[in-house]
């Protein structure tokens, strides 16, 4: 049913959809699903064209039994699936955060948060699995908080848990649209204070990226 575990003819219908090139906010509306829980069990299982629904339903009943066997703190983090693929994917989903100008911890901290099947980690969770200190991911997950692009849950009396949601994406791409016109505010302003007769003007190492910036974002 919505909102819990995925049945396996769910899987079934994933990968029938991936295969007829439906897209994931299209096999989630069909499925009553958000976007990100079909990203989530597509990236977890092998990628759009390594996705298999027996293969997948498997991974997931023998992650559900480990889970209910109590692990040693040390015990190393590790992905069912495909282990080098999707640390290769997630090294690169992080590059590509880190590239759009986001801070690499935060990155790293954002990915992890998507490669989980309930979208949620502790601090000790993330500093286990990213092999960081707890110091670093308290200031990234103070940072993603600030920009609204992850949630804090109590999860006990004195643990928190960190969360993102199917509206991860549009708070991104909202923060980074309020980044830019901030940059093209700046690029006017500097424009304004260097004007066309001063040296700086007439080298325009600045002043020709903030004329390219006001053209771009005041269409």
């Amino acid at each position: 049913m919505p909102g819990g575990r995925l049945t396996l003819e769910e899987r079934e219908f994933i990968a029938a959809g991936l295969a007829n090139g439906l897209g994931y906010t299209e096999i989630g509306r069909h499925l009553e699903r958000p976007a990100s829980t079909i990203s989530r069990e597509v990236i977890r299982n092998g990628g759009p064209g390594r996705y298999r629904a027996d293969r997948a339903h498997r991974a997931t009943v023998l992650r559900a039994r480990r889970s209910k066997t109590p692990q040693p703190a040390s015990a190393p983090a590790d992905f069912d699936i495909d282990d080098d693929a999707l640390r290769e994917f997630a090294a690169r989903f992080a590059e590509l955060l880190v590239f759009d100008g986001m801070p690499r911890m935060q990155a790293l901290v954002l990915t992890s948060l998507h490669l989980t099947d309930s979208g949620s980690l502790t601090a000790a969770e993330l500093v286990h699995r990213l092999g960081v200190s707890p110091a670093s991911i308290s200031t990234a997950v103070c940072a993603l908080e600030q920009r609204d692009l992850i949630r804090r849950e109590r999860d006990s009396p004195r643990r928190d848990r960190y969360c993102i949601d199917d509206r991860t994406w549009y708070r991104t791409t909202l923060n980074l649209a309020r980044a830019s016109e901030a940059k093209v505010e700046a690029a006017r302003r500097g424009a304004e204070i260097l004007g066309p007769a001063t040296p700086a003007w007439d080298l325009r190492p600045f002043t020709a990226d903030s004329d390219f910036l006001v053209a771009v974002f005041s269409r």
